[in-house]
């Protein structure tokens, strides 16, 4: 049976599927299956023309949003087509793109519109974020140490990982990754990190796939930065065309970080240790997905910005559907939640960004420190980080027993 990473040692922590028998985890399995098979035997024309549509709007937003912002020197055209150009990098990344790219209508055999012919409008060439999005995480969601998901590799994602002075920094790392999120994912994708730890950049295989990533950035940059303003100059709009582009991709790295954010990392969702997958059944991994991901409730327009990944848990079940089915067959996947008595983790957006980033804040602190910290002593919980932040590791283990000791007596 699955093993949930958390241990029942600080407050709010518990085993979520320890009711569950290896039977009742096989039957969710069979139960899942017949939800997707329903959906195989009714995709058709209606879905095909849906996304059909939504590529088709969208380049018409991106196209008359360009030609708005030829006079861009106006600050209403500026504006306007700003929001025009975001809202269409947005919808390039998230309901076009990414959904393609998970070959959700593969079915259709439309060379056109084929995982394994679509490129986006985003730093990381296609094939290289298949390999580490629909190949790695994927498969290995939430397991810690196999997911790179799952904080990017720049931030504490679990109460279990040893929390050191480097940590205070999480937010603002997190933040600037929002910030430069394609960049960042493209980096992911290539392993930099990992690259430069083994001192392998001079490997023949990353030479070739950092090629591709920076041949990708230069084509992208000059689009954004170069041949568009440069089409403005004849109405003096260069600078606020150039600005404008730029504002853009800030404006769809923020959303997408945002949306990807509350599909992993809100309070509530749960992490798994590497030893949990051994021997993994279908019906484990499928519980493994319920319980590693969270949706976002909204409206229409708001699924459709996000790619329906607001349907993050649907999607992690049946990343091969169709996304405009997700909000179907998401009563019915609710209802198995509620049958098997498991947590369905959906709150309205602003409240689980707001979740998300105060798990990032949390895992930066050590363990227990934001649960015992109130106004009257703040002071005091400010001289135990300092000493925690500066000690050594002697000096941190000691003090961090004591505030989970601490915290544990106050959630009693």
């Amino acid at each position: 049976m699955t093993t949930i990473q958390k241990k029942a040692a600080l407050p709010g922590q518990s085993n979520p599927i320890a009711h569950l028998t290896e039977a009742d985890i096989e039957q969710i399995g069979y139960e899942l299956d017949a939800i997707r098979q329903e959906v195989i035997d009714t995709r058709g024309a209606s879905d095909a023309a849906y996304i059909r549509r939504v590529i088709d709007t969208q380049r018409k937003i991106e196209l008359g949003s360009r030609a708005v912002l030829l006079f861009s020197a106006f600050p209403p055209a500026w504006v306007l087509g700003t929001l025009g150009l975001s809202i269409s990098k947005i919808l390039d990344n998230m309901e076009i793109g990414h959904n393609i790219l998970h070959g959700q209508w593969d079915w259709m055999r439309d060379p056109k519109i084929h995982s394994s012919t679509w490129e986006w409008d985003m730093a990381s060439p296609a094939e290289q974020w298949k390999h580490s999005h629909n190949e790695l995480h994927h498969t290995y969601t939430n397991v810690i140490g196999k997911d790179n998901d799952l904080g990017y590799g720049i931030m504490r994602v679990d109460e279990d990982q040893t929390w050191t002075p480097a940590h205070l920094g999480q937010p603002l790392w997190c933040f600037i990754n929002a910030v430069f999120f394609e960049y960042g994912i493209a980096a992911y994708d290539l392993e930099l990190g990992a690259v430069i730890a083994k001192k392998q950049t001079k490997d023949p295989e990353f030479r070739r796939r950092a090629k591709q990533v920076l041949g990708k950035i230069r084509r992208q940059a000059t689009k954004d930065y170069v041949v568009h303003p440069a089409l403005s100059i004849p109405t003096g709009s260069f600078l606020p065309t150039l600005a404008a582009n730029f504002t853009a991709n800030v404006v769809r790295n923020l959303w997408s970080n945002s949306v990807i954010l509350c599909g992993h990392f809100p309070e509530g969702v749960e992490t798994f240790e590497k030893r949990s997958i051994e021997g993994e059944t279908k019906g484990e991994w499928y519980v493994r997905q319920m319980l590693g991901s969270a949706n976002i409730s909204g409206s229409k327009f708001l699924h459709l910005m996000t790619g329906n990944l607001s349907h993050q848990i649907e999607h992690h079940l049946f990343p091969d559907l169709p996304s405009n089915r997700y909000a179907e067959i998401a009563p019915k996947v609710q209802a198995l939640f509620d049958k098997y008595d498991l947590t369905y983790c959906a709150r309205p957006l602003v409240p689980q960004v707001a979740s998300a980033w105060h798990k990032v804040i949390r895992l930066s602190l050590p363990n227990g420190w934001l649960a015992t910290t109130n106004k009257k002593n703040v002071p005091q919980q400010l001289g135990i980080l300092y000493k925690m932040a500066t000690g050594d590791r002697r000096t941190r283990r000691l003090l961090g027993r004591k505030l989970e000791s601490e915290a544990r007596a106050k959630a009693a």
